[in-house]
């Protein structure tokens, strides 16, 4: 909670240009504010030579104010000047206490001219909302260093150049012709798409994959061995059956990812997430009726719920380009319900950084103090229920027995 972030860690140790930082703290300024930033900024000193800090009091300098053009509203509530070869940017006392570490190393790197990756969200079609039931993504890609805007495909001339991917979550209506040729030459391109989905998409969302080489089976995934207590239709992923090796992952209703049995050369597929061999795919599911497997309409596990595809080698390194996707049957394990529960946010932050950077595996932090769901599988769920009605009874028995043969 109070140490920097790896990604900050590593901007500051390639920082070769000097970067200078004045605070513009008056009296009247909250201490918390002004002692919090200053002790911050004291630890961005630690991980680097470039960083030189100032603190100025603009009521006695008010020429040094004019200079770095603090106003009125940074002398009543704080402000940090960060000064570099690029220019200012100015972040204000309520951004620190908002921000805090992102706003400073966003700066940092404005200054510094150095480019942050960005994504973009395609909206138009009944997407996930990223300033609604998506927000905790676009908060958890933001803390990453990672810029995040919406793409309207049929009002842009394209897909802009400074997108590092692109992200489609839950489309509910179909892509017009011309957006599929925008997003079609995107991919030939050595494009980045991560496309997430729920079971039973429509035949435009089937055909939409099926051109890489990825087929949809209908009906809604059921694990009866590993899920989250009491959901059957709630996979739970553990770290030996996840690529990303994260601990605990899980999907509230997921569709099974199957890729075609003919893949040409030079294209790799890998299983990203997949299921216990004792699940199966439900095809008639209904919320009011507990699933039974019907071996004669129903596919047996494991089933995979995500892949990576790459037109390139799965290790090279972020140098070289080649068209990657990240494609999971599950669009509601990234909400916000869901997002910060178990691994979901490791897995959805870590999918994009693959796409967008290139490498294999990268560490995801993230110190906010969020309360978190406890997931329970069905063997711990049925441990905590019989402990809860039996193990206190039977301590106050032990122990009554312990005293009746002491005394007798």
């Amino acid at each position: 909670q109070f140490t920097l972030t790896s990604q900050t860690k590593e901007i500051l140790a390639k920082l070769q240009t000097p970067v200078e930082v004045l605070t513009f703290f008056t009296p009247s300024v909250p201490v918390p504010v002004s002692s919090y930033a200053k002790n911050l900024l004291s630890e961005y000193q630690n991980h680097t030579d470039q960083l030189t800090v100032k603190n100025i009091d603009p009521d006695l300098n008010p020429d040094q104010a004019r200079r770095y053009q603090v106003d009125q509203f940074g002398a009543l509530y704080g402000v940090v000047v960060f000064s570099g070869r690029e220019g200012q940017r100015q972040v204000f006392g309520p951004q620190i206490t908002a921000e805090a570490e992102h706003a400073f190393t966003t700066a940092i790197l404005e200054v510094t001219g150095t480019k942050q990756k960005k994504v973009y969200f395609i909206t138009g079609h009944g997407e996930h909302n990223i300033h609604s039931d998506y927000d905790s993504v676009r908060v958890g890609l933001r803390d990453n260093l990672i810029q995040v805007d919406k793409l309207e495909l049929d009002k842009a001339a394209g897909v802009p150049e400074d997108a590092a991917a692109l992200i489609m979550a839950g489309p509910q209506q179909p892509l017009t012709n011309s957006e599929q040729v925008t997003l079609k030459g995107y991919l030939k391109n050595d494009g980045r798409l991560f496309i997430l989905w729920n079971p039973d998409p429509p035949q435009w969302h089937r055909q939409l994959l099926a051109d890489w080489w990825i087929d949809i089976e209908d009906g809604t995934i059921v694990d009866s061995t590993s899920h989250v207590s009491p959901n059957q239709d709630t996979p739970l992923v553990p770290a030996d059956r996840h690529s990303f090796q994260l601990a605990e992952t899980y999907f509230p209703g997921a569709a099974a990812v199957f890729p075609k049995a003919v893949i040409p050369g030079g294209v790799t597929i890998l299983p990203l997430v997949w299921t216990s061999p004792q699940s199966w795919i439900e095809k008639e599911f209904a919320f009011d009726k507990k699933p039974q497997f019907d071996e004669q309409i129903d596919r047996k596990g494991p089933l995979p719920i995500g892949v990576l595809i790459s037109t390139t080698s799965l290790d090279e390194t972020a140098n070289t380009r080649g068209t990657r996707l990240v494609l999971i049957g599950d669009s509601d394990f990234a909400a916000n319900r869901h997002f910060r529960n178990g691994n979901n946010s490791d897995l959805f932050l870590t999918a994009v950084n693959w796409l967008a950077a290139g490498e294999e595996i990268i560490t995801v932090d993230r110190k906010a103090l969020i309360t978190r769901r406890l997931l329970l599988n069905p063997d711990q769920a049925r441990f905590l229920h019989i402990s809860s009605i039996g193990l206190l009874p039977l301590l106050t028995l032990i122990a009554g027995v312990y005293v009746w043969w002491r005394r007798r």
